[in-house]
């Protein structure tokens, strides 16, 4: 709840988490993709073939066009509770609406990428959906005019090795879920983070750097290991059995901020925690509500804690397998039997193991080491659960199928011990070859 309230309680930084709980149980998808030319480089925000031509193109369609500020450039688009919303190297990202099943999630990506198929076919662009960039360099891209990607761009690479990579060449796809209570909330936050290196492991799908193999499953989740480590990661403050709110409030107090805004402009403030600013202000401006929420949008755990839980660990994909971490974890925090198997699965685990296993996905993937085995076991184990809480849910689409069709794809992958970037084999590493074998198609 964003608003020109002034923080006077603490009791107030309670107030973005409480007021989103709900008894509905939807289900929201995000899914970023770089646009890329014939040779394999990314096309930018201006230029005869950047998105702001695929902006202007679905504004001629009846999506709503929005800008930071009167006369600013357009940065995203509305439509029937959807957006779309551009990263900072123009990454081009759904934002979906919210939906009652998987059937539906899915059914929006195809709609998405058929809306775009015409110019993109036009203008000979290509739509990939990889988590890192197979081709492109930093210097490759120029940022979006977004203002607050202008301070991120100063400010994060002086907190991490890969800061600049995170916010150019690497896209996601995430699931959004309701929560009923704070219990609630809590023990979805908590499973989601425990799991969240082994849902990283299942969904590694990003093998190519530079026009090469790197020799690893998942560059991006290499790259998230070094951004900020403030504001990224697994939060142990929540992982014990008795967090509530209150500890991740006071994480997310602990972490500094990027920026305040006034008057729909930010202000830089990347020397303060939020406590403090709460607690002293900046520059003549005291904490209101509206900076709270703020603060909070610039956190970047694993799995995130908003007006939903955020799953924000995967790689981006293609059209089979992006539906399918919208049913994993619909599958989990849908179904009180399957959320109960599950915080038995990670009863007993440790930080130190989890976070040991963390810095082995991105290389390593599912074959990474666990408990004198691999994560492969484990993975079987959570998507068993995961299907069983699809069929208990009965959401049959108009062929008859329950939500376990979006599953399917991904089990049969997993019980090879593989992820989706063992199935990219391009004929070679030419721009071409590369290309065919990760676009995404609607067939």
């Amino acid at each position: 709840m964003e608003s020109d309230a002034p923080i006077e309680r603490y009791e107030d930084l309670l107030v973005p988490f409480v007021s989103a709980q709900k008894t509905e149980e939807r289900i929201g998808a995000e899914m970023e993709k770089f646009g890329v030319r014939a040779d394999g480089s990314p096309i930018q925000y201006e230029g005869p073939d950047g998105v702001l031509v695929f902006l202007n193109d679905l504004i001629a369609k009846g999506w709503v066009p929005d800008s930071e500020y009167e006369g600013g450039p357009v940065l995203s688009l509305t439509k029937n509770g959807g957006s779309i919303t551009l990263e900072p190297g123009s990454q081009f990202e759904l934002s979906g609406a919210q939906h009652e099943d998987v059937h539906a999630v899915s059914q929006e990506g195809y709609d998405h990428l058929r809306e775009l198929l015409p110019l993109s076919e036009k203008l000979g662009v290509q739509w990939l959906g990889l988590g890192f960039h197979p081709y492109a360099k930093r210097s490759d891209f120029t940022f979006v005019p977004k203002l607050r990607y202008g301070i991120m761009k100063e400010y994060l690479p002086t907190r991490g090795h890969y800061a600049l990579d995170m916010m150019l060449r690497t896209s996601t796809v995430q699931a959004n879920f309701d929560y009923r209570s704070e219990a609630d909330a809590m023990r979805k936050l908590r499973v989601g983070l425990w799991l969240s290196p082994l849902n990283a492991a299942i969904f590694a799908n990003s093998p190519f750097v530079e026009g090469e193999r790197f020799g690893g499953k998942s560059y991006r989740a290499k790259v998230w290991l070094d951004v900020d480590n403030d504001r990224s990661g697994l939060v142990p403050a929540v992982l014990g059995k008795s967090a509530g709110y209150t500890e991740y409030v006071e994480w997310a107090l602990s972490v500094p901020m990027f920026l305040i805004k006034r008057d729909g402009r930010p202000i830089k403030n990347t020397g303060q925690t939020f406590r403090d600013f709460w607690k002293n202000g900046f520059d003549g401006h005291r904490a209101m509500q509206s900076d709270w929420q703020t603060h909070i949008n610039t956190l970047f755990p694993e799995v995130r804690l908003k007006r939903t839980i955020e799953v924000r660990s995967a790689d981006s994909q293609n059209l089979v397998f992006a539906p399918a971490l919208s049913a994993l974890w619909t599958g989990i925090f849908y179904d009180n039997s399957a959320l109960g198997r599950a915080e038995s699965l990670v009863a007993d685990f440790t930080f130190d193991e989890v976070n040991a296993v963390r810095q082995d996905v991105w290389r390593l993937g599912l074959q990474s080491p666990w408990r004198g085995k691999t994560l492969q076991p484990l993975a079987e184990s959570l998507l068993e659960i995961a299907m069983g809480g699809l069929a208990r849910r009965a959401k049959k689409n108009a062929k008859g199928e329950d939500e376990r069709v979006h599953l399917a794809p991904l089990v049969a992958l997993v019980e090879k011990g593989l992820s989706p970037s063992d199935l990219l084999k391009p004929a070679s590493m030419a721009p071409a070859d590369l290309i065919a074998a990760t676009r995404i198609t609607v067939d």
